[in-house]
Formats: structure tokens, C-alpha cells, sequence
């Protein structure tokens, strides 16, 4: 299951640049989760994240 926490998303899109299968911005600039497939790309955007938004579980 991959989770974006939308208190703490800061809008970078580190995650939607490096996983847009799995993540796109939202109409109020956050990241959204698209695809909920555990992948490598997503556990690396969550490792990458910024400010700890994604989960992976």
C-alpha cells in the first residue's frame, strides 16, 4: 500500500517526477497516489521525500 500524508506533503513533486505511474500533483499542488502497487520506484520516492510524506507498507 502506498500512502501520501496530505499534512505533510510540501508540494515538491520529487515524487511525481521520479514515479508518475504511481504518483501525480493534485489540483492543490499535493501529491496523489495514482497506482497503489508497491514498487521499487515507489519505495525510492518515499526514502526520497523530503519531509517523510510517503509511506510504503
Amino acid at each position: 500500500m502506498v500512502k501520501v500524508d496530505k499534512n505533510k506533503c510540501i508540494g515538491c513533486g520529487i515524487c511525481a517526477g521520479m514515479c508518475p505511474e504511481t504518483f501525480q500533483m493534485d489540483l492543490s499542488g499535493k501529491s496523489e497516489v495514482i497506482k497503489n502497487e508497491v514498487t521499487d520506484c515507489a519505495k525510492k520516492a518515499a526514502t526520497d521525500c523530503p519531509v517523510e510524506a510517503i509511506s510504503v507498507k
